[in-house]
């Protein structure tokens, strides 16, 4: 979801996990490079090379089978919370 609406590197995108979880998220640099790699590999992401090489950052964007894959994970945790919600509605018997 970081990369939705545009490039980041590594430190923007623990930065933005942290805000858009409220906190609940804090992803080590271990964990996240980790992540990045299987991104790429699954090619949801790739790399971009930006204007600004001053500090030698690597940014990274969503790729179109990665803005597909992240609007079916949300289609599908949509699902789960209203399954979730009807099962807590429904007493048992």
């Amino acid at each position: 979801m970081s990369l939705a609406r545009s490039p980041r590197h590594g430190y923007a995108l623990i930065k933005d996990i942290q805000t858009l979880s409220d906190g609940r998220i804090r992803l080590s640099t271990g964990t996240l490079y980790g992540a990045l790699r299987r991104l790429l590999a699954d090619r949801w992401i790739e790399r971009f090379d930006q204007e600004d090489k001053s500090r030698d950052k690597q940014a990274y964007r969503l790729t179109s089978a990665g803005r597909r894959g992240l609007e079916l994970e949300l289609q599908r945790m949509r699902q789960l919370t209203r399954a979730g919600s009807l099962r807590l509605r429904t007493k048992e018997t």
